[in-house]
């Protein structure tokens, strides 16, 4: 029986990462639940699975979890109560969104604990931070994105001496296929119109943009240690093949399943067995096709945009990051349109100096240099 904190567990991945606890009851006990501000679900939460500690990441709610949650639940409270939460458990699901991530995973590996990592923001922003976590006697990082996740299954094929290329699979968004000039005036309802994931908005917008893959491709060259120049991305629709591996001597392994975030989810908590459990097993005896196609880099700037951040390293992923999450903020708010993220982007990460973070507060004042250099080009086209 393996004890589980899930942190971040009323957002979609927390969700789903609890239903693949309760196919499995005999793998899994929750131990401790987590969330930003989502009282009422946590709060229900908590009464279902009866967890040791319950976490909420904002203080002005903690009276109203405290007055909902069984009696023999602890709360703790704001950033460093996530954190807390991360160490009382053998196994920790990270889903915390966006950069408050982080203390959720430096305190799981820095404990020594199995971190089933969704959150991306944590490890871009502070790559050379969590590599040295990564080494703590006991910690194991196993990602939860369907896309890195699916390269971990894939490298069990081989060496790592032997691997030539990653190739990380996009679905494209909802506006794959679009020109330039055909995404100038999309609106919020079309950005979060996803073909074939559920996620959260920030997320499924990162996805409109592809700053999702960009993102995805600075992790995995953080977490398999594989050079930018040897990282691909290409366009498959159907969302089938969910990443592969080509290796020095011209194979290339893939790993394909109907598209089910419990299945990289499960194989993230369970590993390295696999559970007993099936989530998107195809069904061989059905035609279907599979398509790829190099992304449009001309509609889609942000995919270049992190590649090159990615190349400059030190603290230009913590900035391309922290842009993001403003950029796409302040579109989600109405202050500007869909084509102005990438434009705030890369403003912002043209201007990021050439430091190499080495410490948390080196990444947490990056980040804050990044954040407001970012509210100040919006502001400026807010003023234009």
């Amino acid at each position: 029986m393996v004890d589980v904190a899930v942190l971040g567990s009323t957002g979609s991945i927390g969700t789903q990462t609890l239903d693949v606890i309760d196919q499995n009851p005999d793998h899994f006990r929750v131990v401790a639940l987590g969330a930003n501000r989502s009282v009422d679900v946590l709060v229900a939460q908590a009464n279902r699975y009866k967890p040791q500690v319950v976490a909420i990441g904002d203080e002005s709610v903690s009276d109203a979890v405290r007055a909902g949650v069984p009696s023999g639940t602890r709360v703790v409270v704001g950033v460093d109560g996530l954190a807390e939460a991360a160490t009382r458990a053998d196994a920790v699901l990270n889903a915390v969104v966006g950069f408050a991530g982080l203390p959720v995973t430096l305190a799981a590996l820095e404990a020594g604990k199995r971190l089933a990592l969704a959150n991306k923001e944590s490890l871009i922003a502070a790559g050379p931070v969590v590599g040295k976590a990564r080494q703590t006697p006991g910690a194991e990082l196993v990602p939860v994105d369907s896309e890195h996740g699916a390269i971990h299954q894939c490298l069990r094929a081989g060496q790592s001496t032997e691997v030539a290329r990653l190739v990380l699979t996009a679905s494209g968004g909802p506006f794959r296929g679009r020109s330039v000039n055909e995404l100038g005036d999309v609106t919020i309802d079309d950005a979060l119109a996803h073909p074939t994931w559920s996620m959260g908005p920030k997320i499924t917008v990162d996805s409109s943009t592809l700053m999702n893959k960009g993102l995805e491709v600075i992790e995995a060259h953080e977490l398999f240690g594989i050079g930018y120049d040897d990282i691909d991305v290409v366009v498959h629709p159907e969302s089938i093949v969910h990443s592969m591996v080509t290796f020095r001597d011209g194979s290339s392994v893939a790993q394909l399943s109907d598209p089910d975030m419990r299945l990289p989810i499960g194989y993230a908590m369970g590993y390295p067995d696999r559970l007993p459990t099936p989530f998107g097993a195809l069904d061989w005896s059905k035609p279907r096709q599979l398509n790829f196609g190099a992304p449009d880099h001309e509609a889609f700037p942000a995919l270049g945009l992190a590649y090159d951040a990615g190349r400059k390293g030190g603290v230009a992923p913590t900035w391309l990051s922290a842009a993001n999450e403003v950029a796409v903020d302040a579109f989600l708010s109405g202050r500007i349109g869909w084509a102005r993220i990438a434009d705030v982007i890369g403003e912002v990460v043209a201007s990021a100096p050439n430091t190499i973070p080495c410490t948390v507060e080196d990444v947490l004042e990056a980040d804050a240099a990044a954040r407001n250099a970012a509210r100040r080009v919006i502001a400026g086209m807010d003023a234009a």
